[in-house]
């Protein structure tokens, strides 16, 4: 039978706890901005983009096998019964999507093609408490496993429903695009999905190139473009990843946005939460500055105690 514990040995567990606590909260507070976002940000001159021109797509979805290859990612063949990759959207399994708007009753269709979009002032990074996500030097949104506590802010806050859950793992990830910033944009390579595109419906270069490029193509054939203009340009503050499409955006299954930066709104959000947060990690602090104090008046006593009387202080 083990013996119970001592008040001395309580009190010593207690005070461990409490100083646990302060050490690990309080040096670590949450790393999620609440400073001010600017409410229309501007792209640095060398930030990276892709341009997709729906109307050059044809479907072939040769993206997103090479997509999968260089990001390690298994096939989700689910629907077809374990014989080919069919996802029906961007899921814990896939990261870019070729999908296809179909209205039957005017024969209009159109594919478009879905990943991260990789906004200059990503609403998931100024969601996220614990820094996981960071935009990186040429505007990449990546992820950091080792910083990430699961809590999903970044799928409510982003507008494009972009990150997933692997709600299957019993160590989740956070999955979604990254631009192939680790597999190839750092070896001067461009990523998997452009590089694979045999009809370049999609192709890469810098934001400001990519951007005259698209509008030079809406000048040369403007009946080609339905709303003659380039979605990404303006929308949520501005995105890295543009799009030309020949039906209306919302149809192919991209949002209306305003052109305020949704990091501008989530500020308002997490300058809030955060410091309402701070309330129980100073408690919490606290109570472990006065368990260890007292802890060593304590100690400090018992060793009195038996230097008086030559026994150890069972109490």
């Amino acid at each position: 039978m083990t013996a119970p514990l001592t008040r001395r040995q309580a009190f010593k567990v207690a005070a461990g706890l409490g100083g646990a606590i302060a050490a690990a909260v309080l040096p670590k507070p949450a790393q999620a901005s609440t400073e001010e976002h600017p409410a229309h940000p501007v792209a640095a001159p060398d930030a990276i983009a892709m341009l997709y021109d729906s109307t050059i797509c044809t479907g072939c979805k040769a993206c997103m096998p090479a997509c999968n290859e260089a990001n390690g990612l298994p096939t989700d063949t689910t629907l077809s019964g374990g014989i080919w990759d069919m996802p029906t959207g961007l899921n814990a399994k896939t990261k870019n999507i070729i999908e296809l708007y179909e209205d039957p009753q005017t024969d209009e269709f159109a594919f478009v093609k879905k990943q991260c979009m990789h906004c200059l002032d990503p609403a998931c990074v100024t969601g996220c408490p614990f820094g996981s996500l960071v935009k990186r030097d040429l505007g990449a949104v990546t992820w950091n496993s080792s910083l990430c506590i699961g809590c999903r802010y970044c799928e409510v806050a982003c507008p494009f429903e972009v990150p997933q859950f692997q709600w299957e793992n019993w160590n989740p990830k956070i999955v979604k695009c990254e631009f192939c910033y680790d597999q190839r944009l750092v070896e001067g390579l461009e990523p998997a999905c452009t590089a694979a595109c045999p009809t370049g419906a999609v192709i890469f270069g810098k934001r400001v190139d990519l951007l005259s490029k698209a509008k030079d193509r809406i000048t040369a054939t403007p009946d080609k473009y339905f709303e003659q203009r380039v979605y990404g340009e303006h929308e949520a503050g501005g995105t890295q990843v543009l799009y030309l499409s020949g039906v209306s955006f919302q149809k192919i299954g991209l949002p209306k946005l305003g052109n305020t930066s949704i990091g501008h709104y989530a500020t308002k959000v997490t300058s809030v939460l955060y410091k309402w947060l701070g309330g129980p990690v100073a408690v919490a602090g606290l109570l472990g500055f006065f368990i260890r104090r007292n802890w060593k008046r304590h100690e400090l006593e018992r060793l009195t105690q038996e230097k008086k009387t030559g026994y150890p202080d069972q109490l």
